[in-house]
């Protein structure tokens, strides 16, 4: 069994895509989500095997949020579309298919078997990623997009990822560590902690072989032992 997301912000056609699912069979619907953060969300919590993923989403369009997923946890996409020009820059980014609305059942059959081969072959999406441009985080019921270099460091906990920006605003992020990590200029200083290299101002080295690191807002932030070479490399530090 396919396990399958549907990333589609009308109600309407989340239900009817999930009703003509069920109507094929081979495919379990686990989530349906609403806007591009939920879909991001359920990729990284649910880990499916296929999102249908729409390209007009509220805030942040479908191309965006696949830049802010981490490139091992992206499924087999395949894009949901009521415009023939978006199917055509689909297909210029390698989806492994599209469909147009109103979905047909006969087109979204052969959909399903197509995306049942490949998974079956095993093969990885082969998508290209568009550059991560802004981070979208949470806000008074919102959805807001940060600039990647007002942030001056990524901390991850048990209750989730936060960005630290000027003047101590903190903010709330569904996007993984490693999704910063390799989409952004972000450095990996510690397990838990990633720093803007542009916003350090000092660099504090400890006896135990580690260090820290303080930002243009006064933000420590430690700096372990297996990253401390790499990080005094990247400052032109000897």
């Amino acid at each position: 069994m396919i396990k399958a997301i549907i990333v589609e912000d009308e109600l309407n056609a989340r239900e009817e895509l999930e009703f003509l699912l069920n109507q094929i069979g081979g495919v379990e619907v686990v989530k349906k989500c609403a806007n591009a953060l939920e879909g991001i969300k359920a990729v990284n919590t649910l880990k499916p095997d296929l999102m249908f993923l729409d390209i007009q989403l509220p805030v942040i369009d479908g191309f965006e949020m696949l830049s802010m997923i981490e490139e091992s946890l992206i499924p087999q996409v395949v894009f949901v579309t009521a415009y023939d020009e978006f199917a055509v820059k689909a297909f210029e980014k390698d989806a492994l298919d599209y469909i147009l609305k109103p979905v047909e059942l006969q087109r979204l059959k052969k959909t399903v078997e197509k995306v049942t081969k490949a998974i079956e072959a095993n093969s990885k999406p082969e998508i290209e990623i568009p550059a991560l441009k802004k981070i979208p985080v949470y806000g008074n019921r919102r959805i807001k997009l940060v600039e990647i270099d007002s942030v001056e460091l990524v901390r991850s906990d048990q209750t989730g990822v936060y960005l630290h920006c000027a003047e101590g605003k903190k903010c709330y992020s569904e996007l993984t560590l490693k999704a910063l990590e390799t989409r952004t200029n972000f450095f990996r200083c510690h397990k838990q902690f990633l720093v803007n290299l542009s916003k350090i101002t000092e660099l504090i080295l400890e006896e135990n072989s580690s260090g820290k690191v303080k930002t243009t807002s006064g933000y420590t932030v430690p700096v372990s032992r297996r990253f401390l070479k790499l990080l005094k490399e990247k400052l032109g530090i000897l």
